[in-house]
């Protein structure tokens, strides 16, 4: 579905109306940002503002660094959210109109200065949007007093496609636009946040798996410093981004499936972005498995290096860092499949090694496992591997990294594990709810039982304290040690959370004995 977010505010815009009331008989909040008024709803005292517009149109620079949006006349409401990124997996309105963020704050312009908690989606740069009810500030600014902001931005070809050796100057900067969207929305908080309540010289950028992969991506990219001044990322493991040639391949593929050739990139421009989409579910030309891959590219540009190789970036040391993983990433993605829950020995090595990034033989993994863990099943094991081979390394390396240049980090695992659903343990996103407080959200595997609220408090308190001070420590936690070597000392987080040094250490071991790089790079 393509929903035409432009007429919407156009018939907004040429509104102007005597404040609306809400239920309670309060008077719709309305903010005044550098583009114009907005007005938006007061939900439980919080005053909710959906669909804010930070970005011009998309569609006539498709592939090209986006525009700030344009001046309206009026009051434009922003009661909805705007449109998504087009993408292949969605149950929203999609649009290349989707340069939107949303706003949950508890006052307006009222000097208070509150710290600003900026959330990037998750979704492999592939998928997903800033509406997410698990992402929804309510909870968050009405218990601890803060901004929360959460963005739409381009996704996929639409924002990662590197054109720059296929087409012309102007697509210079085509293999990281979606990054350059998020930097024009930190521009947007910069400019206007005051006026929602926040403070624009304390923001904390945070988000989950690609999210955090984007908010790491940015402290390796010099047009984002000042922007924000503190990150935090859930599962965010980017060490590498993608490199120009493979990035090329992968331009060229795409192109091919949608008939045409490497020298017709003023074609792509025009096609129907339906088009797009439905090329995207063509195999990665690269990879082994899944459709093509978009993201980040080190295009010697915007993107000079990538985000944690060879070091972590000097020039983003000074900004303190919470980097999080779940104890079971990989049941997020594999965890789907009953047969996973019932492997034998036998399958295993196969089953594993499509599942491994790090390039080490299943039947020595297994090996190993069996000897750490006698009393593991297949299925244990298997879930096991692939999360330390697959999708931990990527943090250890980003803590590691910080602690050679003596850049502020700290490092937590999330041990708590679905309630709802026991078998699928503390999958890859698990940690959203619990940070946002939405447990009972759509998507929410919880609960909303004492267990979870218990963590939720701690995880919580933990990254609002850090958005205010930089520093995560708290009541509601256990003195929480920066992350340092050889130590390694981590949070790991239960209903009754406790610092370990260096947890799992035989499984990190047995990993590190290959080089790791991300999946796709």
């Amino acid at each position: 579905m393509t929903l035409d977010r432009r007429a919407v505010l156009a018939a907004a815009a040429a509104l102007s109306v005597a404040p609306r009331v809400n239920a309670a008989g309060r008077a719709a909040p309305v903010a005044t940002t550098t583009a114009g008024r907005v007005r938006g709803a007061d939900v439980d005292g919080i005053k909710v503002f959906k669909g804010v517009r930070y970005g011009a149109d998309t569609a006539p620079r498709r592939f090209q660094p986006a525009q700030a949006a344009q001046p309206w006349k009026g009051i434009a409401d922003a009661l909805a959210y705007g449109p998504a990124s087009p993408q292949s997996k969605i149950d929203e309105g999609t649009s290349e109109d989707c340069l939107f963020l949303n706003v949950w704050t508890p006052g307006l312009a009222d000097g208070k200065a509150r710290p600003v908690m900026f959330y990037v989606h998750g979704g492999a740069h592939a998928n997903g949007s800033g509406s997410s009810p698990l992402y929804d500030g309510t909870w968050l600014a009405k218990t601890y007093d803060v901004v929360v902001v959460t963005v739409n931005h381009r996704l996929n070809c639409f924002g990662y496609a590197y054109l720059a050796r296929l087409g012309g100057p102007e697509l210079a900067d085509s293999g990281n636009v979606g990054n350059l969207d998020l930097i024009l929305a930190l521009q947007w908080v910069r400019d206007n946040i005051a006026a929602f309540g926040g403070d624009p010289g304390n923001v904390m950028t945070f988000g989950q798996s690609g999210g955090g992969a984007k908010c790491v991506t940015l402290m390796a990219m010099p047009k984002a410093a000042g922007l924000y001044h503190k990150v935090a990322t859930m599962s965010g493991q980017h060490v590498t981004a993608m490199g120009p040639i493979h990035a090329t391949i992968r331009a060229r593929a795409f192109m091919e499936k949608l008939g045409l050739k490497p020298d017709q990139t003023e074609a792509l421009k025009t096609l129907p972005a339906g088009q797009l989409v439905e090329a995207l579910k063509m195999r990665d030309p690269l990879e082994r498995k899944g459709g093509i891959v978009f993201w980040s590219v080190v295009d010697h540009g915007v993107l000079a290096r990538h985000p944690f190789y060879p070091d972590a970036p000097r020039e983003s040391g000074h900004i303190p860092m919470i980097i999080g993983n779940t104890h079971d990433e990989t049941k997020a993605f594999l965890g789907g499949d009953p047969k996973n829950f019932a492997l034998t020995w036998e399958e295993l090595p196969g089953r594993m090694e499509n599942e491994l990034v790090l390039d080490v033989a299943p039947e020595h993994v297994i090996a190993r496992y069996r000897e750490l863990y006698p009393n593991y099943k297949p299925s244990d094991v298997f879930f096991a591997a692939t999360t330390a081979g697959r999708s931990w390394p990527g943090h250890l390396i980003q803590a590691e990294r910080r602690a050679q240049i003596d850049a502020p980090a700290w490092m937590y695992q999330l041990d708590f594990g679905a309630q709802t659903d026991p078998k699928m343990g503390a999958y890859h996103s698990y940690d959203i709810a619990l940070v946002f407080g939405t447990l009972g959200a759509k998507g929410s595997m919880t609960g909303t039982g004492p267990a979870a609220q218990k963590v939720r408090d701690q995880m919580s308190a933990a990254f609002v304290n850090f958005a205010r001070t930089g520093d995560p420590n708290g009541a509601a936690i256990p003195a929480w040690e920066k992350y340092t070597l050889p130590r390694r000392s981590t949070l790991v987080i239960n209903e009754a959370s406790a610092m370990v040094d260096d947890p799992r250490k035989a499984e990190r071991e047995l990993f590190a004995v290959a080089p790791f790089m991300k999946e796709g790079t």
